[in-house]
């Protein structure tokens, strides 16, 4: 017999991440499989599902194949709010739509705030419409793709796609369905049926749990596959940004999950039920939590883009080039909104912004800039928060992000905030590990997952990022009319792909 544990995997943008944690919390095996979104469109960022699948099998083989380990329970959770329709068979009728970063749904927005009430689905859903609203993405299927849309029935995001495959139980997450909007009510914490029929009548939508239910049990044929002991308890899952929150003991009220990835998310946990136009109110990952989230398009997106930018020179020298660079870059100021921006200033045709740049800015003074954009960005959304009523009275860092010191002490320095940093940061797949582990085990995430260091802000320089920011508001505010001048121009010149429609005919009569 081998050591008793349990598998966490997560589907994130550009990779899916999986872990072997043992019932103590030690950390036995991990490994990534890096995957690319399609981009068929200016705004559109799509995804073929069976690669979820495929890269759940490959790693869940990979962290089996020592052999020395008892698989107990398998957790799940993935990027969203993603929209994957389906046929009632639960075959893929085309690619997955991803959350926020994907803004083609703009006119749906509008159309359904005229319907309903742009005040009204805020009380009701907890968020406004924006282009993290998977409702307005499956109205965009409906009148753009009717004739796949006729066939819809079943709804899935990454976690619940994971969590049918190996069970074969359709199910969501409270959580997850809270960001369907304006297809649920966060004060029921139900399906809200009179705009869910007249958006989707024919779509039946998932039973709804929380994310450490147990979905089902590891069919025999998913057991083959994948080589996981049959019958043994999968949870539901969840979005991975709360799977993050849980993997750090960050669910209490007033904390404050800031999650440093390829895009940044916040979640902080609140008394009760809040709303803001700029930010999501969501229900929480775990029974009677609620949170006030924010999320921005990008972040680590950006440091990739520029390390590709510049012959692909690792992360750690353009680190260094950075931290020579010094606070403020030399004069440089990024507004890092490159897909748009989700909160809080929820403006999918905002653009990036390099401003100051002169012929003597190195590629460390371009790279600074992205990192203290971040920073900004961060403040902004947390002193929006603020405003709607949250209180931040504990920072915990997460993420790939965290790795090394420069990029978590920028942020601290610039929001005046400390940032405890775990043990494990790996994220969301440890979170989903513990949420299985809690099934079969009394098991605590204060043991899991200690908190090892602390990053301080710097006094010293208060004062000179106090300037930048208000630059940074400025920035956006003054150059806002021309991004998206700008953005309107890409539409018109970046000529259009077809409607992707193969998916179809791809799986069309494949027996499931």
């Amino acid at each position: 017999m081998g050591v008793s544990a349990v598998i966490g995997v997560d589907i994130g943008t550009s990779s899916s991440k999986g872990v072997l944690v043992d019932l103590d919390g030690r950390l036995i095996r991990s490994c990534t499989r890096e995957h690319d979104v399609d981009r068929p469109q200016p705004g559109w960022v799509e995804m073929d599902a069976e690669v979820w699948w495929q890269e759940f099998v490959a790693i869940t083989r990979e962290l089996l194949a020592p052999g020395d380990t008892d698989v107990a329970a398998v957790g799940v959770s993935g990027m969203g709010p993603c929209v994957l329709l389906t046929d009632a068979a639960g075959t893929p009728l085309r690619p997955a739509i991803l959350y926020g970063i994907d803004t083609r749904s703009t006119r749906q927005i509008a159309t359904l705030n005229e319907r309903f009430g742009g005040d009204e689905i805020l009380q009701r859903c907890g968020s406004a419409l924006s282009s993290q609203a998977a409702g307005a993405k499956i109205a965009w299927i409906a009148e753009t793709e009717p004739h796949l849309f006729t066939r819809a029935r079943r709804l899935f995001m990454p976690s619940s796609w994971l969590a049918f495959r190996l069970t074969g139980r359709y199910v969501l997450d409270q959580h997850s369905a809270s960001q369907c909007t304006p297809l649920y009510d966060t004060e029921s914490r139900a399906w809200y049926q009179p705009w869910a029929s007249e958006i989707a009548p024919d779509l039946v939508l998932p039973p709804l749990g929380w994310a450490g239910d147990v979905a089902g049990g590891v069919t025999a044929e998913a057991a083959a596959v994948t080589g996981l002991p049959p019958g043994i308890p999968v949870i539901t899952g969840t979005i991975d940004a709360w799977s993050e929150a849980i993997s750090v003991g960050a669910q209490g009220v007033g904390d404050l999950m800031l999650m440093y990835g390829t895009t940044m998310f916040l979640v902080n946990t609140v008394p009760n039920r809040l709303t803001s136009p700029s930010l999501w109110g969501t229900v929480g990952a775990l029974p009677d939590t609620r949170n006030l989230a924010a999320g921005m398009a990008t972040s680590g997106a950006i440091t990739r883009w520029l390390r590709e930018l510049f012959g692909s020179p690792d992360y750690p020298e353009l680190l260094r080039l950075a931290e020579r660079s010094g606070p403020g870059a030399r004069g440089l100021l990024m507004l890092p909104y490159f897909a748009g921006e989700r909160t809080p200033i929820m403006d999918p045709e905002a653009r990036g912004v390099i401003a100051g740049l002169t012929v003597s800015h190195t590629r460390g003074d371009l790279y600074r800039a992205a990192l203290e954009a971040t920073g900004l960005g961060v403040r902004h959304n947390i002193e929006t928060m603020a405003a709607a009523g949250g209180e931040i009275r504990r920072v915990v860092a997460v993420g790939g992000g965290t790795q090394g010191e420069l990029w978590t002490q920028i942020v601290s320095d610039i929001t005046g905030r400390a940032q405890l940093i775990p043990a494990q940061t790996i994220g969301a797949s440890f979170g989903a590990a513990f949420l299985a582990a809690q099934v079969i085990s009394d098991v605590s995430i204060d043991v899991w997952n200690p908190i090892r260091e602390v990053r301080t802000p710097r006094p010293e320089l208060t004062a000179d990022y106090d300037e930048l920011y208000a630059l940074y508001r400025q920035l956006y505010a003054g150059s806002r009319d021309v991004a998206h001048g700008l953005a309107a121009r890409q539409a018109r010149l970046m000529a259009p792909a077809p409607v992707r429609t193969h998916h179809e005919v791809r799986t069309e009569g494949v027996a499931r």
